[in-house]
């Protein structure tokens, strides 16, 4: 049962039930209570599990603790506070913990005071921290006097369960607080949590209080119900939602540099963008920039520095530093450290900084290019103003035309809160794999036992009964297929008695292998094309796992074919001149959501609706108008900017004769790529990313297939192009056959072959692998290097491959189609399409000799958007650009002033 509390606007009615020197504290600390506070305080005390969703800034973590100490303080006042953990606080980033504990002694110091001046002696409530870094010798002391509140990560409480001597100090845990849950629930981290939080539930023998504390997270239901889970019985557990997500003003603008976006050269663009995002910065007193890519963060921090350098005032080059992952621990921290401190001005972070670090006062955020999604952005630009009752100041600065739709878009979603759905992973067999052995180390357990614990968690909900023997009889099997790779059973399994235990020597491994985070490991490329053959550098396994044979991409600056794959080396030739399919950011660049996506389609939709109908009635130029101030109103653009996507659709309008990609139409258009033996057919499908991978590689096999021959991908968020090394003319029939080829009802067998044979799989594959401890990252305490891990799962996947069913053979094929693509909106598309409600259609020029249409410029250049080649790139959309022009002014659609004129 969800309940969603209410907001009683009435701070007294909050605190009325806490003790009066806690209440004292809080009224004098902070004066008035926030809504999350007001509306989730009195639920916590009443003992509700509960999910708080409300920005950054707003007291969500204070509101859950509050009720919690207090509760601890009423035990103490009735002599009850024993040695124990009572509380425990599971965050996903170890750098929050440190913050938390800081967090917390601050208050308990304070209350306590209070006491000590009314002449009492106040209780010790113990707050500790335990994660991987925790040294032996404190872990010692947590065991010798346990703290009351333990602070700790997914990892370390899966690991702690199986301690022999600290899993006795959960016993009489009766609260678990989890921040950051949105960042949890998407991953298999999240899983890897909820499991652990159902078998803490068995080993305490009864429910305890659950607390979420999310960030703006859409649907707050499903949330709610992965946190809580479900009773023995199969009925969701209860759940009150405090729903706070709106609490806090926002202002987002999109500021589009005052430059033309199609003619300029790369450099004049860049210029006007960075002008851009100084002219934002000397306004305000400190700027957190989010950029998309690690890559992008380091490059945006040297260009500010040089810039400050030369203009007098407050801000100078050292005040302006970068925060991602790459980056050691100990930089990160001071960079947190001088930014709390007010010693930094500008910090620029990829994704590192979504997350609730504290970090201290900003005033705007600025986003370079589009966050891809809304609720992103609504996650980034809540990070300034750091208080309720601060405006959140956002300003989206955009980089190209079709940028500039999608954050106009995502701009507006944001200010009307239509949030994107969160994809909670279902089922993952990889993680059940691991609860099990380390189940299996617990006690012995019947199948029916553990089959209901299992099933408890919201994403096993569902898990059928023949799927969890499967895996059992896996665990506990020495395959004869898999010994001579020194595979063996983890548990041992009795299936006439239907019970199962721990194997000797299982717990070792769990201890040194259990986890979520995959390691990613460093490719080297080898140019066999150079004599000797040679190194030139590294690829990151997230590159390099949607590289193909035959993909083109780009490294130290120059341009590279695919030749072969090893797990270990990727074998290249010079491919100088040839268009690159991949661009080096790729794997870093956050997708499109695909709610995002089709809003993006949508707005696409209504302009060309406007601009058609006045078309016909010849006043083009009176709605041209009207549609400009009417963007100006509703999106908050400047003038300048709502003209430029006007222009842009009117282009594609004329160029097409009325065919603009949208959420009700997918254009498929076919060019001849002049001098070569290559024809693009570009999807213009506006779903996302993920989901045009999903469709763009089930096309891509079935065409193959067709013609007899090797076909190369390019995926975007707006499209995809198939590449035919060979001239055909009768794409009309052909591509007619392919789309009915591709269904819904077929698709997923489709993708099953033609991702089984990938790069992708083979390094998904050891991930899972890893995860389901078939293959070891650590035996006996020695570090098995990635290499060696790499080698050894080519072989497993080689045998496991003619095993029907086998369960990490599946969960690769599941995490692929599932959470790196998403075939779950694949197939709402392909069903849209044979309904009519998405309607296809094929625009090919007779003679092949026109360029593409407007809106396929980014699609078909995406891959040289490499900054080695950014000048290549505009060099192209303007050579593109120009040829379309051309076409319209000899068509009279363009007078000699450059203006579309309705004809």
């Amino acid at each position: 049962m969800i309940i969603f509390a209410e907001d009683p606007e009435n701070d007294e009615e909050a605190l009325k039930n806490l003790r009066d020197y806690v209440r004292e504290w809080m009224i004098n600390r902070y004066k008035n209570l926030t809504p999350p506070q007001r509306m989730a305080i009195p639920w916590i005390k009443k003992g509700y599990n509960i999910l708080i969703s409300s920005p950054t800034g707003t007291g969500k973590t204070l509101a859950a603790f509050i009720a919690i100490l207090d509760e601890l303080y009423r035990l103490w006042e009735k002599n009850e506070l024993e040695d124990k953990i009572y509380v425990l606080y599971v965050s996903p980033l170890r750098a929050l913990n440190n913050d938390m504990r800081r967090n917390l002694l601050e208050p308990l110091s304070e209350i306590n005071e209070i006491l000590m001046k009314k002449d009492v002696k106040p209780p010790e409530i113990r707050v500790a921290v335990r994660t991987s870094d925790t040294k032996p010798t404190e872990r010692q002391k947590m065991l010798n006097k346990p703290p009351h509140i333990l602070i700790t990560t997914p990892e370390t409480l899966a690991i702690i369960l199986i301690a022999p001597k600290f899993r006795e100090k959960l016993k009489d845990v009766r609260w678990v607080i989890i921040d950051e849950i949105h960042e949890l629930a998407s991953s298999k981290r999240g899983t890897h949590l909820v499991l652990s939080l159902e078998r803490l539930r068995e080993l305490v023998g009864r429910d305890f209080q659950r607390i979420g504390l999310s960030a703006t997270i859409n649907p707050l239901e499903e949330v709610a119900r992965f946190l809580v889970g479900y009773d023995d019985e199969g009925r969701p557990r209860e759940c009150v939602i405090v729903d706070a997500r709106f609490s806090k003003s926002i202002d987002i603008k999109v500021v589009c540099p005052k430059i033309d976006l199609i003619r300029a050269s790369a450099e004049e663009i860049n210029q006007a963008i960075y002008d851009t995002i100084v002219k934002t910065i000397k306004k305000y007193r400190t700027t957190l920039i989010f950029t998309n890519t690690r890559h992008s963060t380091e490059k945006v921090v040297f260009k500010l520095r040089k810039m400050f350098e030369k203009i007098d005032g407050d801000i100078k080059p050292e005040m302006i530093e970068a925060h991602h992952g790459s980056l050691s621990r100990d930089v990160r921290l001071d960079v947190e450290e001088r930014l709390k401190r007010g010693l930094l001005k500008v910090v620029v972070s990829s994704t590192s900084l979504e997350l609730g670090i504290d970090i201290g006062y900003i005033d705007a955020v600025i986003l370079l290019s589009s966050p891809k999604s809304v609720t992103r952005l609504l996650q980034r630009v809540g990070r300034a103003g750091h208080h309720i009752r601060e405006t959140s100041v956002g300003r989206l600065i955009v980089v190209d035309r079709d940028d500039l739709i999608e954050c106009t878009v995502l701009a507006k979603g944001a200010m009307d809160r239509k949030l994107d759905r969160i994809k909670i992973p279902m089922k993952p067999l990889d993680i059940l794999i691991q609860h099990i052995i380390g189940m299996s180390i617990e006690k012995k357990w019947s199948v029916d036992e553990a089959l209901k614990v299992i099933r408890r968690a919201y994403p096993y909900k569902d898990l059928d009964k023949e799927t969890f023997l499967n895996i059992l009889r896996y665990l506990s099997s020495n395959m004869s297929e898999l010994e001579h790779l020194k595979i063996y059973s983890k548990i041992w399994y009795d299936e006439n008695e239907g019970v199962f235990g721990r194997k000797r020597g299982a717990r070792m491994i769990f201890y040194l292998n259990s986890g979520a985070i995959p390691d990613e490991a460093k490719i080297p490329v080898i140019n066999i094309g150079s004599s000797p053959k040679k190194w030139i550098g590294d690829l990151d396994e997230s590159f390099a796992e949607i590289l193909d044979r035959n993909d083109i991409f780009v490294l130290g600056g120059k341009v590279y074919k695919v030749v072969d794959i090893e797990p270990t080396k990727i074998f290249v030739i010079p491919a100088d001149g040839e268009r690159p399919t991949v661009p080096s950011w790729f794997s870093e660049m956050l997708p499109l959501s695909f709610d995002s996506a089709l809003q993006v389609g949508e707005f696409r939709r209504k302009i060309y609706e406007k601009l058609v109908e006045a078309i016909k009635r010849n006043d083009l130029d009176e709605t041209t108008e009207k549609l400009i101030k009417e963007l100006m109103r509703e999106y908050r653009l400047e003038k300048h900017a709502a003209e430029m996507i006007i222009e842009y659709v009117l282009e594609q309008i004329y160029y097409t004769n009325g065919l603009v990609p949208s959420d009700r139409l997918v254009l498929i258009e076919v060019f001849r790529e002049p001098e070569k033996e290559i024809d693009h057919l570009i999807f213009h499908s506006l779903f996302g990313r993920r989901v045009n991978d999903a469709l763009s590689r089930a096309y891509g096999y079935i065409l193959s297939r067709m013609l007899g021959m090797d076909i190369r991908i390019t995926v975007t968020d707006n499209g995809f192009i198939l590449s035919v090394p060979r001239r055909i003319n009768d794409y009309n029939s052909i591509i007619s056959e392919l789309v009915r080829n591709v269904r819904k009802d077929n698709i997923y067998e489709i993708l099953r072959k033609a991702v089984s044979n990938t790069e992708i799989f083979r390094k998904r594959f050891r991930h899972v692998a890893e995860r389901s401890m078939m293959i070891l990252k650590n035996y006996r305490g020695k570090e098995i290097s990635i290499e060696r891990r790499q080698l050894n799962s080519e072989a497993v996947l080689k045998v496991v491959r003619e095993i029907k069913g086998f369960p990490i053979y599946e969960e690769t094929v599941r995490e692929i189609l599932e959470d790196y693509m998403d075939i779950e909106n694949a197939k709402k598309v392909l069903e849209m399409i044979e309904r009519g409600d998405i309607d296809v259609k094929i625009f090919i020029d007779p003679d092949f000799v026109r360029s593409p249409s407007p809106m396929a410029h980014g699609i078909y250049a995406t891959g040289i958007s490499d900054v080695v080649l950014m000048e290549d790139r505009r060099s192209l959309l303007i050579k593109l650009y120009n040829e379309m022009i051309e076409f319209l002014k000899r068509k009279g659609y363009i007078t000699e002033h450059n203006m579309i004129t309705a004809q």
